[in-house]
């Protein structure tokens, strides 16, 4: 029986062995970065060929059985609950393969902003955050917060966050958009039904080591303040964050989570070198915001999803019009749907 077809096992081993190959050279490891690319592949490539054969020997052995008449019902229970779980892994293998973007194995940055709603908005930024938070828990993703951003009455009014873990690009480009809360306000002494809106902004991580771009010093302002954000006691009572600007295309970057001026400064440089190199990548693809995606205006019909709690329970993605009456389920990080038929949408 063939089990080629999307997941095209032949060409996954021809890399592998190309890969390999390269792994037994005398100087692999002479060059850290380099090495560390080539390994991370390797490794994410055996672990598709691992999954597909160990599918491949469940569905043999369950074609087997089920050709057998003497099985009982008890049995045959048993092999039906197997086959949904045949069922589920072959989708996330499926999911998986469609994650074959330049940059899809990266890290990402997740930046989220408050948008119109004053301090209902800022208060559903910060159940987005939570959201991600989970989601990233399940996915058992490391996350780093580097920036943040408190609303002056509840919530956030943004905040940055690094991702890492392989493909949390390559998933969370799909939350790129504005999304729109409707509900009846906890801060509204009349309970009335409020509309709020956050904006998700996604740039994978790069590493800054391997990124060449000339920047100008005479091109960056940078401003140092008071750290506003959570942290220690020395965070919280010096001058350390740091703000910078890059002045030709006015992109701003901010880290106020390490404990020194200079590691602030560090970590704000990276991300600056992240979004430049992103914008050279997009010039080289002759293809403006393809990775970035269109920044759209954060209010009413520019929402590429909506969560309802009131009238009804209902969040629906306007892209693919997945839907899923759940709502608390899904603000528990339960994100998988949306996500899996927007990469399916793109197939």
């Amino acid at each position: 029986m063939n089990y080629g077809g999307l997941f095209e096992p032949d060409k996954l081993t021809a890399r592998k062995e190309e890969l390999e190959n390269i792994t037994i050279q005398p100087n692999f490891w002479n060059d850290k970065n380099n090495s560390n690319q080539v390994m991370s592949e390797l490794t994410a490539i055996r672990n598709q060929l691992s999954n597909v054969e160990t599918l491949k020997q469940k569905i043999e052995d369950s074609i087997e059985l089920l050709q057998d008449e003497t099985l009982d019902g008890e049995f045959l229970e048993l092999l039906e609950s197997e086959l949904q779980e045949i069922e589920i892994k072959l989708n996330q293998l499926e999911i998986e393969l469609l994650l074959n973007g330049e940059f899809d194995h990266n890290g990402a940055v997740l930046e989220l902003h408050s948008g119109a709603g004053g301090t209902e908005a800022c208060d559903w930024a910060n159940m987005l955050y939570r959201m991600y938070l989970r989601w990233c828990e399940k996915k058992h993703y490391k996350v780093e917060v580097i920036d943040e951003l408190r609303g002056d009455e509840a919530g956030i009014k943004s905040i940055t966050m690094l991702v890492k873990g392989e493909f949390a690009y390559g998933y969370l480009k799909c939350e790129k958009g504005v999304h729109r809360l409707v509900r009846i306000s906890p801060f509204d002494s009349g309970a009335r039904r409020h509309t709020s809106f956050a904006s998700v902004l996604v740039t994978p991580i790069f590493d800054h080591n391997q990124i060449e771009l000339d920047i100008k010093e005479s091109d960056l302002k940078i401003d140092v303040y008071r750290s506003s954000g959570a942290g220690g006691q020395h965070v919280n009572t010096t001058d350390s964050a740091v703000r910078i600007t890059h002045l030709p295309t006015k992109i701003v970057v901010t880290c106020q989570n390490e404990r020194s001026q200079i590691r602030n400064r560090e970590k704000a440089m990276e991300l600056l070198k992240m979004k430049l190199y992103q914008l050279e990548i997009e010039k080289r693809n002759a293809s403006v915001k393809k990775i970035q995606g269109n920044q759209m205006e954060i209010n009413f019909g520019s929402q590429i999803r909506s969560y309802v709690m009131h009238p009804y329970s209902l969040v629906k993605d306007h892209r693919t019009n997945t839907e899923n009456t759940n709502v608390e389920k899904v603000l528990d990080g339960d994100i998988d749907l949306f996500i899996d038929s927007y990469l399916k949408s793109k197939e």
